[in-house]
């Protein structure tokens, strides 16, 4: 019982799968490419490259103050590492985002517009509660109840969304004069959905009273509602693994979203040349606003899924153990046991999850030689404000300063961030030819207790070998004579 209990309040964010495209090293770069397409699709335009390709690339983010990973750091062996949830009496976070690039490309169309398009493979898993105690030496329901007592109300909230996604995007110059330059970009997606999960459970109340001399903890109230997606269905002991994996994706359902963009360019005050290559991308500073992952994922119901309501009366703790003891093997059984409890119904044919929709605000200032400074604030936007009930996932990423030295075959990058979950993180990345790699969080390169806290990124990006020749810083030469 002590484990079914461990897995109702953390363990489901374990079972999950692992915002996509947080590479903060080049964000705001000229040298992004088609990388820099998924934080703002005008920032295609501004680069130097003809064309440049990532072959591949991967990044995962994680945060949590449920679970600690102990016995491990970046730099020592994973087989020692053991996992922990966390005791104490507060409200629970995890976040876990992931995401792989495949043959994501840019193509310029001139210097005034420029076209990108790939694959990529994404996911989000969000988990929150409210305030609720717990200890590791709680072994059955009428202890978790106990430790509990005088905290009303108790919620959680689980959603997950993993999908496939392919899109298309163009982003040209609309104005450019003396001053500055303007160019818009639009991304448009298809997607889908190829894991979804959920779990709600609110107004949880329970009472305590003495019968037979003995003190009994009766659970009152409950509401709860889960679902996940039907593929998982069709997945079968005795078939093969190209039979399931054909039969998994042959059962998910389609979706969209858009991105949009504009990028404002300050030019240099001096005397620049329009046919100098390097003159033409220069700027002292350039602002971004872009508006990310407008749009959804469709799943099907699995056939597990449930809508519980009316809970019975006289539910004590002794009767959750031995309805939930530790026969039960199957999400089947579990909602057989469930069901004496409670009335519960099926959900319904679908359900929606929206994708981390935010608004990012990105300033690149340009400081002296190879030097940059980047700001960013990613703000998600609160679509529980316009509905309560909708299913989103969001993003970690709140406001991120990174200074960096780049040039178009090398970097180095330290991305300081303050994330959403209130969390204050140095990484570190650095860029040598085709290969990017980077740390969200450095401390884990040593610390064995914060692992769940970080992540990291690593691509392969290849650039058209014209124009690859070291920049020089041209705004402080004399100016040209006009004769």
């Amino acid at each position: 019982m002590k484990y079914l209990i461990a897995m109702i309040c953390c363990g489901l964010l374990l079972l999950t799968g692992l915002r996509a495209q947080n590479y903060h090293a080049v964000q705001g770069s000229s040298y992004a490419g088609a990388l820099g397409v998924h934080n703002n699709p005008a920032s295609i335009v501004n680069t130097p490259f003809k064309w440049d390709l990532v072959l591949t690339g991967i990044q995962v983010k994680s945060s949590s103050n449920a679970f600690s990973i102990h016995n491990y750091s970046y730099l020592s062996s994973p087989a020692n590492s053991l996992y922990h949830i966390d005791n104490g009496e507060y409200a629970r976070k995890s976040r876990l985002d992931f995401n792989l690039n495949l043959l994501n490309a840019r193509i310029a169309i001139g210097r005034k517009s420029a076209i990108a398009f790939g694959a990529n493979i994404r996911s989000y898993s969000n988990l929150q509660t409210s305030r609720y105690n717990y200890v590791d030496t709680v072994a059955n329901s009428t202890d978790f109840l106990k430790i509990n007592q005088g905290i009303n109300n108790i919620n959680g909230k689980l959603v997950s969304s993993s999908w496939m996604e392919g899109y298309i995007s163009y982003a040209r110059t609309i104005s450019d004069n003396a001053f500055g330059r303007l160019n818009a970009g639009l991304t448009v997606k298809i997607s889908r959905g190829l894991s979804g999960a959920y779990a709600n459970i609110s107004d949880v109340n329970f009472s305590r009273a003495i019968q037979n001399n003995n003190i009994v903890y009766t659970v009152n109230s409950a509401n709860m509602s889960y679902g996940y997606s039907s593929n998982y269905d069709h997945i079968q002991n005795g078939a093969s693994s190209s039979q399931n994996i054909n039969n998994f994706y042959a059962y998910t359902d389609g979706g969209a979203s858009i991105d949009a963009g504009f990028e404002y360019l300050i030019k240099p005050q001096g005397i620049t040349s329009f046919n100098s290559e390097d003159d033409y991308y220069d700027y002292d500073w350039k602002l971004g606003v872009s508006l990310l992952d407008i749009g959804a994922n469709r799943y099907k119901y699995g056939t597990q899924s449930r809508v519980v309501s009316d809970i019975k009366t006289n539910i004590s703790g002794t009767t959750l153990d031995n309805k939930f003891d530790s026969t039960i093997s199957s999400f089947r059984q579990f909602n057989d046991s469930l069901g004496t409890l409670v009335n519960t119904g099926s959900p319904g044919r679908r359900f929606t999850v929206f994708n981390p929709t935010r608004l990012v605000i990105n300033v690149d200032h340009y400081l002296t030689g190879n030097f940059y400074l980047n700001a960013e604030l990613s703000v998600n936007v609160p679509l529980s404000a316009i509905k309560k009930n909708y299913l989103d996932v969001k993003e970690i990423n709140l406001l991120t300063v990174t200074p960096r030295w780049e040039t178009k075959r090398f970097g180095f990058y330290l991305p300081i961030q303050y994330n959403n979950q209130n969390q204050f993180w140095v990484g570190g990345a650095f860029k040598a030819g085709p290969l990017l790699f980077g740390l969200h969080n450095l401390v884990n390169l040593f610390s064995k207790t914060s692992a769940q806290n970080g992540g990291g990124y690593i691509a392969l990006i290849f650039r058209a070998p014209k124009g690859s020749g070291e920049k020089t810083d041209k705004r402080l030469n004399c100016p040209k004579p006009v004769w």
